[in-house]
């Protein structure tokens, strides 16, 4: 029997980032309230960034976050390079990608197997997990541990990056250091197929829910650090505009803003990278999506941790094929690109784990007068609620247990970074 009365109230939803409350309540059969609350305190970090001189700006941006620094970091720079018209050069580019695909594979694995893959084998933690699957746990480890070595050789550490810098890098990792980084990568194939085949034999939840999917994209290549924002709902826009994109506005129940564009919500992350980028694939990637029955347009968001799995695959070749690129044309010291002017506005925008990340900076005289910042999860919470609302009365026949499990593990599948989410410029309640 369904129930006519139901309150659930979450307080936090687990092995997230951050806090965040689920809200349900169901009066005489009528789904009234289905809120994820973001209690995070406001993290005013534009306002940080005022006044700082355009070279501290990547430095205190990816302070923003531990698990994404070198997005953050990377995003930083192309703002300030865009205000300050610095184009780096080829091998800076490569090596910064070389630092994202690092980063990418390092927050992949530990939402796959620390935070989503306890639910999927009906585990509690990945504490259960380590007794209960050690060998899967072990080749988590192993697979981070490289991800971690990868921005570390690059980016100088691996949280909060120090080499990479506006116009180029303080330092560059030597041709020894790259080759085993590539080494390391070939022999991770077995950890990555090993993935692969552990999923491919998990029943992710049936649900499904039509919505706007953005992210970057490039008609000749799966690409996080160029591109256009792209939409399955059809248009293109440059970067500079993400404000017409993105709209963002307050509920009061969320320390974190909303978005929307062509609908009510829209979705980013991998899920949404897939969905419009699937094309452009590396091969071994796409046959990973088809061992996982992961076809274009997906609409079960449960699917993003699938979709992360095949980015996983991805990453892992593009890495080795960017130190090939690297080593076949040769390292070479290069003093960082100089600015061309010391005034100007910027935006810079690249992919980070969860998503789209935007950063756009005034600058005047060498420092920053303005600064905004267009966070990720921020962009999914108005499409996790959506998907709450559909959810919730498909799910009224279940026992309040289920249900409680349903809503969380579907927070979960969108690896929210909620301490990122809550900036607070440009206030504006709906």
């Amino acid at each position: 029997m369904a129930h006519a009365e139901l309150q659930i109230d979450i307080h936090h939803v687990t092995r997230v980032e951050g806090h965040g409350n689920i809200v349900i309540d169901v009066h005489d059969g009528v789904l009234e309230q289905c809120n994820l609350e973001i209690v995070e305190a406001p993290r005013f970090f534009e306002a940080m960034l005022r006044g700082q001189p355009y070279t501290q700006a990547s430095l205190i941006s990816s302070r923003i976050c531990g698990i994404c620094a070198v997005t953050h970091a990377t995003a930083s720079l192309r703002a300030v390079e865009s205000a300050l018209a610095i184009t780096p050069s080829r091998q800076t580019v490569l090596l910064r990608k070389l630092a994202l695909m690092g980063e990418m594979l390092d927050s992949h694995i530990l939402h796959i197997y620390m935070l989503a893959l306890p639910d999927l084998l009906g585990a509690n933690s990945v504490i259960q997990l380590a007794k209960d699957a050690p060998e899967a746990v072990g080749r988590a480890l192993r697979m981070k541990k490289l991800a971690g070595d990868i921005c570390a050789a690059i980016a100088g550490r691996h949280t909060h990056p120090v080499a990479m810098t506006v116009g180029g890098f303080t330092h560059i990792p030597n041709a020894e250091t790259l080759r085993e980084l590539q080494e390391r990568l070939a022999a991770s194939r077995l950890d990555v197929d090993a993935t692969v085949e552990l999923f491919r034999g998990l029943t992710l939840p049936e649900f499904e829910r039509e919505s706007e999917y953005m992210a970057l994209t490039q008609p000749d290549e799966y690409d996080f650090y160029h591109g256009k924002i792209g939409s399955t709902d059809d248009g293109q826009w440059p970067v500079e505009r993400y404000r017409e994109v993105t709209n963002e506005y307050l509920h009061t129940h969320s320390s974190a803003k909303h978005c929307r564009n062509q609908r009510q919500s829209y979705m980013v992350g991998s899920l949404a990278r897939f969905n419009l980028n699937h094309a452009t694939l590396h091969p071994r990637a796409k046959a990973a999506a088809s061992v996982l029955h992961l076809v274009p347009k997906c609409t079960n968001p449960y699917m993003n941790v699938t979709a992360q799995l095949v980015e996983v695959v991805h990453c892992t070749e593009q890495a080795i094929s960017i130190i090939k690129e690297l080593l076949d044309s040769g390292l070479t010291p290069e003093p960082p690109v100089p600015p061309s002017r010391l005034s100007g506005d910027g935006v810079g925008a690249c992919e980070a784990p969860r998503g789209t990340l935007y950063h756009h900076y005034n600058i005047r005289d060498g420092l920053l007068r303005e600064a905004n910042c267009v966070i990720p999860t921020g962009q999914n919470l108005a499409n996790i609620e959506a998907d709450m609302r559909l959810l919730v009365p498909r799910l009224l026949e279940r026992p309040k247990d289920e249900i409680t499990m349903a809503l969380e593990s579907l927070v979960r599948a969108y690896d929210p970074c909620i301490s990122c989410a809550t900036h607070f410029l440009d206030v504006r309640y709906v």
